[in-house]
């Protein structure tokens, strides 16, 4: 059987960073893409052993650039790697700046945009096109504002903090997921995940306001997303394409 060699987009975020250490654990060879080369850089050297022995690749790519499915394909030949697996967790923090009157500015907009559905959908469509291509399995990450509007309980009653731009985009990528499912089936499945809040960046008094709407009580550890990503990748959800698995703690349900 061929090794499974997964590329993670958004390597060097939160999620990824985590995904990256469970794929690896489970003897994957990881190609890691982040957008600034030192921070990849930091994620090799996190894990020295790996990339020494090959197990882990990592290059900087900008996926908002209109060149880059190119850019990355090109490097993909160049070091002559087919991934069996792919994973789109790209996010930048600075496309959800909110101004204080709770807009979002138009390029910021198109910025969530083109992470969350234009570059998934250019790198997807370039690796199944590759020539050779063992592409098997695609998993876009969401969110559960894909599928809910925020509660404006959880921002003290004002959603003027939470950027419009996040949720649109994340709806928008579960219906991508779909759509890619069925133009790249039978040899490609393509799923996703919705998340919940995952704790790391929210103050205390946030993550109370978050228990007291979730019915697990509490926002998810970095360690519980991996799972269902795991899972979409492997043979164990063979069956399975074009589905939106939901990781909230029960979020959706109220």
């Amino acid at each position: 059987m061929t090794q499974p060699l997964t590329l993670v987009a958004g390597a060097t975020g939160k999620i990824g960073r985590a995904l990256v250490a469970a794929l690896l654990d489970l003897g994957h060879q990881v190609l890691a893409m982040g957008t600034r080369e030192e921070t990849v850089a930091a994620l090799l050297a996190e894990h020295e052993e790996a990339a020494r022995s090959g197990l882990l690749r990592g290059a900087a790519f900008d996926l908002g650039r209109e060149d880059a499915a190119e850019a990355v394909t090109a490097w993909l030949d160049r070091i002559d790697a087919h991934p069996t697996g792919l994973v789109h967790a790209a996010r930048s923090l600075a496309h959800l700046k909110v101004d204080d009157d709770g807009r979002i500015t138009r390029g910021h907009f198109l910025g969530e945009l083109t992470l969350s559905v234009v570059a998934p959908y250019e790198l997807t469509f370039a690796l199944a096109a590759r020539s050779g291509s063992r592409l098997s399995s695609v998993v876009n990450l969401s969110s559960m504002y894909g599928l809910v509007t925020p509660a404006p309980a959880l921002y003290e009653g004002s959603l003027k903090t939470s950027p419009i731009n996040y949720g649109t985009a994340k709806a928008a990528m579960i219906h991508l997921t779909r759509e890619l499912a069925v133009r790249l089936a039978p040899d490609v499945r393509v799923n996703a995940v919705s998340f919940g809040g995952v704790a790391g960046r929210a103050d205390e008094a946030f993550q109370k306001r978050y228990a007291a709407l979730c019915p697990a009580g509490r926002m998810m550890e970095e360690n519980e997303v991996v799972g269902p990503v795991l899972f979409l990748l492997g043979e164990g959800a063979a069956g399975m394409t074009g589905a939106n698995l939901v990781a909230d703690g029960g979020w959706t349900l109220w």
